[in-house]
């Protein structure tokens, strides 16, 4: 028996997994920590990026419409990659082995990032910024299907959704560092500080270097004996098509939704601190403290309900079965956005509501990891749950320059946003509607 066998037997420790089995969860889950923080690090350092790189004085008023709609632009341009390098790097995975496509993603997103340290103008950042997202958006779907492949059967929804307590430590790792480096070691360079924090971007090579020499590839990939690239084509085939309207289904209405949410916030939060500023009468310094507080509270919320809520997917899942979850999260989802954006309540309420949207938006991702591996084959795996997973992205590419627009309409940016939130929350419905085509996965091993 090869040492690859032994190591994806079942073993004797915690849920029944081998060390083995754990370290290629621990690596998967590294992979997309170190993926949120790659792809987090330019919204904590735009503000100075942006000027700096066009010419112009940081915090100065000529500097506020460039700022965000460069901000808007590579976004939309992160979203656009992700979407490419999830279908792109799915195939690669599919044809070259999960264990090296995952390493090969995360040196990509780890260089992207670090080349950004160096940019001379705003349109070699633009280039910097896509080939990282190139490698954000193709790690997914090779972490996803190696974890799917190693973990035992039994313990496959566990395993998934745990891969997403990552994302709060790809956030508070972005956070530190930018405060470390931005804040307090140069805190009186800004138009330098940034680059030093584009280069902790590197960060994540190291740990893909150990990747390589510590992961194998997983018995059902080494298996296969046809390894010809697949094509996305081969996806919408009779036999195979089911499954792939099934997930896309599903990642679409998320993505839509979480993206909506996600994008608006920091208006939302600090429309509404303004309203209460007024109400309390404070004057500018201590309203905008209190925006900065309520856009910290509001993205606290949101996160914290994700983390928990990712969690519970998982009883959901294999109590319930996966079609009676997804109906849970987007009826769940549809009516907290409607109560956070709808009624006429005080601001303190909408900031709270964020945490039953995370609960609900957010936690439905949880599933996203064992769930769309169960509906393909091993040879279109990678393929198929990157294409589902990435290709919603599109549609929300659009979204960062909508925020823009309603940002710029002052006065009435709030009444915009919560006017687009509140008919968001028909999406979720739609998708609840679309369940009908969604396959129940509980109960089946995963295909070969």
């Amino acid at each position: 028996m090869s040492q690859v066998r032994v190591a994806n037997g079942n073993g004797t420790g915690l849920w029944g997994m081998t060390g083995y089995q754990w370290t290629v969860v621990f690596a998967a889950w590294l992979g997309w920590g170190f993926d949120i923080f790659d792809g987090l690090l330019f919204n904590f350092i735009a503000p100075n990026v942006i000027p700096t790189l066009l010419g112009l004085p940081i915090g100065s008023p000529e500097a506020s419409g460039p700022t965000l709609w460069w901000t808007a632009a590579l976004t939309s341009l992160l979203l656009l990659g992700w979407a490419l390098g999830g279908t792109v790097f799915g195939r690669i995975a599919d044809r070259i082995g999960r264990t090296r496509t995952l390493m090969l993603t995360m040196l990509l997103y780890s260089i992207g990032t670090a080349l950004c340290a160096f940019a001379p103008n705003i349109w070699s950042l633009a280039i910097f910024r896509f080939i990282a997202s190139l490698g954000i958006g193709g790690e997914w779907a090779a972490g996803a299907a190696m974890v799917a492949e190693v973990v035992p059967e039994k313990r496959r929804v566990e395993a998934g959704a745990l891969l997403y307590t990552s994302a709060p430590f790809g956030l508070a790792l972005a956070t530190l560092v930018t405060y470390l480096v931005a804040g307090v070691w140069f805190k009186d360079q800004p138009e330098v500080s940034w680059r030093y924090v584009f280069l902790s971007g590197l960060i994540p090579a190291f740990f893909a270097i150990a990747v390589r020499y510590f992961i194998k590839e997983p018995d059902r990939w080494t298996a296969l004996k046809d390894r010809t690239a697949p094509k996305v084509r081969e996806l919408f085939a009779p036999g195979i098509r089911a499954f792939t309207i099934s997930g896309l289904i599903t990642a679409i209405t998320a993505l839509i939704t979480w993206w909506t949410c996600n994008a608006f916030l920091q208006v939302i939060a600090s429309g509404l601190a303004d309203v209460e500023a007024a109400t309390r009468e404070l004057d500018r310094a201590a309203t905008l403290a209190l925006r900065e507080s309520w856009k910290a509270q509001a993205a606290s919320w949101f996160n914290l309900g994700g983390l928990i809520a990712t969690q519970l997917t998982v009883p959901a899942a294999k109590i319930m079965g996966r079609r009676a979850m997804f109906r849970i999260y987007f009826l769940v989802s549809a009516a907290s956005i409607f109560t956070a954006f709808g009624p006429n309540v005080s601001p303190h309420v909408h900031i709270y509501m964020y945490f039953p949207i995370g609960l609900s938006v957010f936690g439905v991702f949880g599933s996203f990891t064992y769930y769309l591996p169960e509906l393909f084959p091993t040879r279109l795996r990678g393929t198929g749950a990157g294409f589902c997973y990435n290709i919603g992205r599109i549609a929300a590419a659009c979204g960062p320059f909508f925020v823009v627009s309603i940002a710029r309409s002052g006065a009435t940016a709030l009444e915009s946003a919560m006017t687009v939130l509140f008919w968001v929350g028909f999406v979720p419905l739609i998708g609840v509607f679309a369940l009908r085509w969604v396959i129940e996965t509980k109960g089946r091993e995963l295909p070969e």
